[in-house]
Protein backbone atom coordinates (compact mmCIF):
# COMPACT_ATOMS: atom_id res chain seq x y z
CA UNK A 1 0.00 0.00 0.00
CA UNK A 2 1.25 3.46 -0.83
CA UNK A 3 2.59 5.44 2.12
CA UNK A 4 0.30 8.40 1.47
CA UNK A 5 -2.79 6.19 1.29
CA UNK A 6 -1.77 4.42 4.49
CA UNK A 7 -1.40 7.77 6.23
CA UNK A 8 -4.88 8.82 5.10
CA UNK A 9 -6.39 5.56 6.37
CA UNK A 10 -4.68 5.94 9.73
CA UNK A 11 -5.81 9.55 9.96
CA UNK A 12 -9.42 8.56 9.19
CA UNK A 13 -9.36 5.84 11.86
CA UNK A 14 -7.83 8.31 14.30
CA UNK A 15 -10.53 10.90 13.66
CA UNK A 16 -13.30 8.33 13.96
CA UNK A 17 -11.87 7.04 17.24
CA UNK A 18 -11.52 10.56 18.62
CA UNK A 19 -15.08 11.41 17.59
CA UNK A 20 -16.41 8.24 19.18
CA UNK A 21 -14.58 8.90 22.44
CA UNK A 22 -15.89 12.48 22.47
CA UNK A 23 -19.49 11.36 21.93
CA UNK A 24 -19.22 8.68 24.61
CA UNK A 25 -17.76 11.13 27.12
CA UNK A 26 -20.36 13.77 26.30
CA UNK A 27 -23.20 11.30 26.66
CA UNK A 28 -21.89 10.04 30.01
CA UNK A 29 -21.59 13.62 31.24
CA UNK A 30 -25.09 14.61 30.14
CA UNK A 31 -26.76 11.47 31.49
CA UNK A 32 -24.99 11.40 34.84
CA UNK A 33 -26.96 12.03 38.02
CA UNK A 34 -28.00 15.59 38.84
CA UNK A 35 -26.08 17.41 41.51
CA UNK A 36 -27.66 18.13 44.85
CA UNK A 37 -28.05 21.81 44.09
CA UNK A 38 -29.68 21.15 40.71
CA UNK A 39 -32.13 18.73 42.30
CA UNK A 40 -33.13 21.25 44.96
CA UNK A 41 -33.53 24.08 42.45
CA UNK A 42 -35.56 21.91 40.09
CA UNK A 43 -38.09 21.26 42.87
CA UNK A 44 -39.10 24.91 43.07
CA UNK A 45 -38.12 26.51 39.75
CA UNK A 46 -40.14 25.88 36.57
CA UNK A 47 -39.68 27.33 33.10
CA UNK A 48 -42.13 29.84 31.68
CA UNK A 49 -42.58 28.22 28.28
CA UNK A 50 -43.98 24.86 29.31
CA UNK A 51 -44.89 23.80 25.77
CA UNK A 52 -41.35 24.14 24.47
CA UNK A 53 -40.02 22.42 27.55
CA UNK A 54 -42.37 19.47 26.99
CA UNK A 55 -41.21 19.12 23.39
CA UNK A 56 -37.59 19.21 24.49
CA UNK A 57 -38.30 16.64 27.19
CA UNK A 58 -40.03 14.37 24.66
CA UNK A 59 -37.08 14.55 22.26
CA UNK A 60 -34.56 13.95 25.02
CA UNK A 61 -36.75 11.13 26.34
CA UNK A 62 -36.72 9.38 22.95
CA UNK A 63 -32.96 9.74 22.70
CA UNK A 64 -32.51 8.46 26.26
CA UNK A 65 -34.77 5.49 25.56
CA UNK A 66 -32.81 4.66 22.41
CA UNK A 67 -29.50 4.95 24.24
CA UNK A 68 -30.82 2.90 27.16
CA UNK A 69 -31.97 0.16 24.79
CA UNK A 70 -28.57 0.17 23.10
CA UNK A 71 -26.81 -0.03 26.46
CA UNK A 72 -28.99 -2.95 27.56
CA UNK A 73 -28.29 -4.80 24.32
CA UNK A 74 -24.53 -4.24 24.64
CA UNK A 75 -24.44 -5.29 28.29
CA UNK A 76 -26.55 -8.36 27.60
CA UNK A 77 -24.57 -9.41 24.53
CA UNK A 78 -21.18 -8.94 26.20
CA UNK A 79 -22.10 -10.16 29.67
CA UNK A 80 -19.34 -12.79 29.48
CA UNK A 81 -16.64 -10.14 29.93
CA UNK A 82 -18.34 -8.78 33.05
CA UNK A 83 -16.35 -8.78 36.29
CA UNK A 84 -17.61 -8.47 39.87
CA UNK A 85 -14.38 -6.83 40.98
CA UNK A 86 -14.69 -4.18 38.26
CA UNK A 87 -18.35 -3.65 39.16
CA UNK A 88 -17.31 -3.01 42.76
CA UNK A 89 -14.70 -0.49 41.67
CA UNK A 90 -17.12 1.39 39.40
CA UNK A 91 -19.65 1.43 42.22
CA UNK A 92 -17.01 2.82 44.60
CA UNK A 93 -16.09 5.54 42.09
CA UNK A 94 -19.80 6.30 41.48
CA UNK A 95 -19.30 6.29 37.70
CA UNK A 96 -22.56 6.07 35.69
CA UNK A 97 -21.31 3.24 33.43
CA UNK A 98 -21.28 -0.54 33.66
CA UNK A 99 -18.22 -2.74 33.72
CA UNK A 100 -18.87 -3.89 30.14
CA UNK A 101 -19.02 -0.29 28.92
CA UNK A 102 -15.82 0.49 30.79
CA UNK A 103 -14.02 -2.41 29.08
CA UNK A 104 -15.27 -1.31 25.64
CA UNK A 105 -14.22 2.27 26.36
CA UNK A 106 -10.80 1.02 27.40
CA UNK A 107 -10.44 -0.94 24.16
CA UNK A 108 -11.42 2.16 22.15
CA UNK A 109 -8.80 4.23 24.00
CA UNK A 110 -6.12 1.61 23.27
CA UNK A 111 -6.98 1.56 19.55
CA UNK A 112 -6.97 5.34 19.44
CA UNK A 113 -3.60 5.48 21.23
CA UNK A 114 -2.05 2.90 18.89
CA UNK A 115 -3.06 4.67 15.68
CA UNK A 116 -2.21 8.10 17.09
CA UNK A 117 1.26 6.95 18.16
CA UNK A 118 1.83 5.21 14.83
CA UNK A 119 0.71 8.29 12.90
CA UNK A 120 2.82 10.74 14.89
CA UNK A 121 6.03 8.72 15.23
CA UNK A 122 5.79 6.89 11.87
CA UNK A 123 6.95 3.87 13.83
CA UNK A 124 5.15 0.73 14.96
CA UNK A 125 7.02 0.79 18.27
CA UNK A 126 5.73 4.29 18.98
CA UNK A 127 2.17 3.12 18.40
CA UNK A 128 2.67 0.14 20.70
CA UNK A 129 4.19 2.33 23.40
CA UNK A 130 1.29 4.78 23.31
CA UNK A 131 -1.20 1.88 23.22
CA UNK A 132 0.34 0.45 26.40
CA UNK A 133 0.06 3.86 28.05
CA UNK A 134 -3.56 4.13 26.90
CA UNK A 135 -4.20 0.68 28.34
CA UNK A 136 -2.92 1.82 31.73
CA UNK A 137 -4.66 5.22 31.86
CA UNK A 138 -8.35 4.16 32.42
CA UNK A 139 -7.59 1.90 35.44
CA UNK A 140 -5.37 4.63 36.88
CA UNK A 141 -8.18 7.18 36.44
CA UNK A 142 -10.62 4.77 38.07
CA UNK A 143 -8.33 4.13 41.03
CA UNK A 144 -7.73 7.86 41.34
CA UNK A 145 -11.47 8.56 41.38
CA UNK A 146 -12.00 5.87 44.02
CA UNK A 147 -9.18 7.24 46.18
CA UNK A 148 -10.48 10.81 45.98
CA UNK A 149 -14.01 9.71 46.79
CA UNK A 150 -12.88 7.60 49.74
CA UNK A 151 -10.71 10.46 51.03
CA UNK A 152 -13.60 12.94 50.81
CA UNK A 153 -15.87 10.47 52.57
CA UNK A 154 -13.30 9.96 55.34
CA UNK A 155 -13.05 13.73 55.82
CA UNK A 156 -16.85 13.98 56.18
CA UNK A 157 -17.30 10.88 58.33
CA UNK A 158 -16.89 12.58 61.69
CA UNK A 159 -19.42 15.30 60.81
CA UNK A 160 -21.86 12.64 59.61
CA UNK A 161 -21.51 10.69 62.85
CA UNK A 162 -22.06 13.81 64.96
CA UNK A 163 -25.20 14.57 62.91
CA UNK A 164 -26.50 11.01 63.25
CA UNK A 165 -25.78 10.96 67.00
CA UNK A 166 -27.62 14.24 67.48
CA UNK A 167 -30.59 12.94 65.47
CA UNK A 168 -30.71 9.73 67.54
CA UNK A 169 -30.60 11.73 70.78
CA UNK A 170 -33.46 13.86 69.46
CA UNK A 171 -35.62 10.76 69.02
CA UNK A 172 -35.03 9.83 65.39
CA UNK A 173 -34.65 6.23 64.32
CA UNK A 174 -31.47 5.00 62.66
CA UNK A 175 -32.90 5.07 59.13
CA UNK A 176 -34.40 8.51 59.77
CA UNK A 177 -30.96 9.67 60.91
CA UNK A 178 -29.45 8.33 57.69
CA UNK A 179 -32.10 10.20 55.71
CA UNK A 180 -31.24 13.39 57.60
CA UNK A 181 -27.57 12.88 56.71
CA UNK A 182 -28.57 12.49 53.05
CA UNK A 183 -30.41 15.81 53.13
CA UNK A 184 -27.85 17.81 55.10
CA UNK A 185 -24.46 16.46 54.06
CA UNK A 186 -22.74 17.03 50.68
CA UNK A 187 -21.49 14.30 48.36
CA UNK A 188 -20.10 11.69 48.65
CA UNK A 189 -21.59 11.10 52.12
CA UNK A 190 -25.12 11.93 51.00
CA UNK A 191 -24.83 9.65 47.97
CA UNK A 192 -23.45 6.72 49.93
CA UNK A 193 -26.03 6.86 52.72
CA UNK A 194 -28.71 7.31 50.07
CA UNK A 195 -27.53 4.00 48.61
CA UNK A 196 -27.86 2.38 52.04
CA UNK A 197 -31.44 3.62 52.41
CA UNK A 198 -32.30 2.52 48.86
CA UNK A 199 -30.87 -0.96 49.40
CA UNK A 200 -32.84 -1.39 52.64
CA UNK A 201 -36.02 -0.33 50.85
CA UNK A 202 -35.33 -2.90 48.14
CA UNK A 203 -35.31 -5.66 50.76
CA UNK A 204 -31.64 -5.95 51.64
CA UNK A 205 -30.97 -6.22 55.36
CA UNK A 206 -29.45 -3.27 57.17
CA UNK A 207 -26.36 -5.32 58.02
CA UNK A 208 -25.72 -6.22 54.37
CA UNK A 209 -26.35 -2.65 53.21
CA UNK A 210 -23.85 -1.29 55.75
CA UNK A 211 -21.31 -3.97 54.79
CA UNK A 212 -21.70 -2.94 51.14
CA UNK A 213 -20.98 0.64 52.18
CA UNK A 214 -17.86 -0.54 54.00
CA UNK A 215 -16.66 -2.44 50.93
CA UNK A 216 -17.10 0.63 48.72
CA UNK A 217 -15.35 3.09 51.04
CA UNK A 218 -12.68 0.77 52.55
CA UNK A 219 -12.34 2.94 55.64
CA UNK A 220 -11.23 1.54 59.01
CA UNK A 221 -13.11 4.21 60.98
CA UNK A 222 -16.28 3.43 59.05
CA UNK A 223 -15.80 -0.27 59.77
CA UNK A 224 -15.66 0.51 63.50
CA UNK A 225 -18.91 2.48 63.23
CA UNK A 226 -20.67 -0.24 61.22
CA UNK A 227 -19.55 -2.97 63.64
CA UNK A 228 -20.85 -0.93 66.59
CA UNK A 229 -24.20 -0.28 64.88
CA UNK A 230 -24.67 -3.94 63.90
CA UNK A 231 -23.85 -5.15 67.42
CA UNK A 232 -26.23 -2.58 68.87
CA UNK A 233 -29.08 -3.64 66.57
CA UNK A 234 -28.52 -7.31 67.45
CA UNK A 235 -27.96 -6.97 71.19
CA UNK A 236 -29.72 -3.72 71.99
CA UNK A 237 -28.73 -0.78 74.14
CA UNK A 238 -28.35 2.98 73.91
CA UNK A 239 -27.27 3.77 70.36
CA UNK A 240 -26.33 7.38 71.15
CA UNK A 241 -23.88 6.19 73.83
CA UNK A 242 -22.32 3.74 71.38
CA UNK A 243 -21.97 6.45 68.76
CA UNK A 244 -20.44 8.83 71.32
CA UNK A 245 -17.71 6.34 72.25
CA UNK A 246 -17.13 5.56 68.56
CA UNK A 247 -16.75 9.25 67.75
CA UNK A 248 -14.21 9.63 70.56
CA UNK A 249 -12.20 6.68 69.20
CA UNK A 250 -12.24 8.08 65.65
CA UNK A 251 -11.07 11.49 66.89
CA UNK A 252 -8.10 9.87 68.61
CA UNK A 253 -7.25 7.93 65.46
CA UNK A 254 -7.48 11.06 63.32
CA UNK A 255 -5.12 12.90 65.69
CA UNK A 256 -2.63 10.03 65.49
CA UNK A 257 -2.88 9.93 61.69
CA UNK A 258 -2.24 13.67 61.53
CA UNK A 259 0.92 13.28 63.58
CA UNK A 260 2.12 10.45 61.34
CA UNK A 261 1.49 12.47 58.19
CA UNK A 262 3.42 15.42 59.59
CA UNK A 263 6.37 13.16 60.47
CA UNK A 264 6.42 11.52 57.02
CA UNK A 265 5.82 14.69 54.98
CA UNK A 266 9.55 15.12 54.25
CA UNK A 267 9.80 11.56 52.90
CA UNK A 268 6.84 12.13 50.59
CA UNK A 269 8.39 15.38 49.37
CA UNK A 270 11.66 13.59 48.60
CA UNK A 271 9.81 10.81 46.75
CA UNK A 272 8.02 13.31 44.50
CA UNK A 273 11.21 15.29 43.92
CA UNK A 274 13.20 12.20 42.93
CA UNK A 275 10.44 11.14 40.55
CA UNK A 276 10.19 14.55 38.86
CA UNK A 277 13.93 15.22 38.71
CA UNK A 278 14.66 12.93 35.69
CA UNK A 279 11.72 14.40 33.78
CA UNK A 280 12.75 17.97 34.55
CA UNK A 281 16.34 17.16 33.54
CA UNK A 282 15.18 15.59 30.27
CA UNK A 283 13.03 18.60 29.39
CA UNK A 284 15.91 20.98 30.22
CA UNK A 285 18.31 19.03 27.98
CA UNK A 286 15.73 19.09 25.16
CA UNK A 287 15.37 22.87 25.45
CA UNK A 288 19.15 23.41 25.52
CA UNK A 289 20.09 20.94 22.78
CA UNK A 290 17.24 19.69 20.57
CA UNK A 291 19.54 17.32 18.67
CA UNK A 292 20.34 15.35 21.82
CA UNK A 293 17.32 13.04 21.40
CA UNK A 294 17.76 12.37 17.67
CA UNK A 295 19.03 8.80 18.26
CA UNK A 296 15.73 7.98 19.96
CA UNK A 297 13.89 8.48 16.65
CA UNK A 298 15.96 5.87 14.79
CA UNK A 299 17.63 3.60 17.36
CA UNK A 300 15.57 0.73 18.75
CA UNK A 301 17.95 0.32 21.70
CA UNK A 302 17.53 4.01 22.64
CA UNK A 303 13.74 3.69 22.48
CA UNK A 304 13.72 0.58 24.66
CA UNK A 305 16.12 2.23 27.12
CA UNK A 306 13.92 5.31 27.37
CA UNK A 307 10.85 3.18 28.00
CA UNK A 308 12.63 1.17 30.71
CA UNK A 309 13.84 4.39 32.34
CA UNK A 310 10.30 5.80 32.50
CA UNK A 311 9.02 2.51 33.90
CA UNK A 312 11.71 2.47 36.60
CA UNK A 313 10.86 6.05 37.61
CA UNK A 314 7.21 5.07 38.08
CA UNK A 315 8.09 1.92 40.03
CA UNK A 316 10.51 3.87 42.21
CA UNK A 317 7.84 6.42 43.06
CA UNK A 318 5.37 3.67 43.97
CA UNK A 319 7.99 1.93 46.13
CA UNK A 320 8.87 5.14 48.00
CA UNK A 321 5.21 5.90 48.61
CA UNK A 322 4.67 2.44 50.09
CA UNK A 323 7.63 2.93 52.41
CA UNK A 324 6.07 6.01 54.04
CA UNK A 325 2.54 4.57 54.14
CA UNK A 326 1.83 3.58 57.76
CA UNK A 327 -1.43 1.92 58.69
CA UNK A 328 -2.96 2.75 62.06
Amino acid sequence: MDQGLLTLVLLAVLLLSAGGLYLIGRWIYRNSALTKGTERVSRFVTTIDTHKQQKTDQKSGKVNNLVSSLRKWINKSLSNISSEDLQQKLSSAYWPITDTEFILLRIAVVVFGFFFGWLVSRNLLGGLFLAVLALMVPPMMLDRAITNRQRNFANQLLDVLVLIKGAVQAGYGLMQSFDLAVKEMPAPSSEEFSRVIREVRYGISLEDALNNLSKRMENDDLQIVITAIIINTQVGGNLSTVLESTISTIRDRMQLLGEIRSLTSYSRYVANLLSLLPIITGVAIFLISRDYYDPVKTSLIAQIGLGIALLMVVLGNIWLRRLVKINV
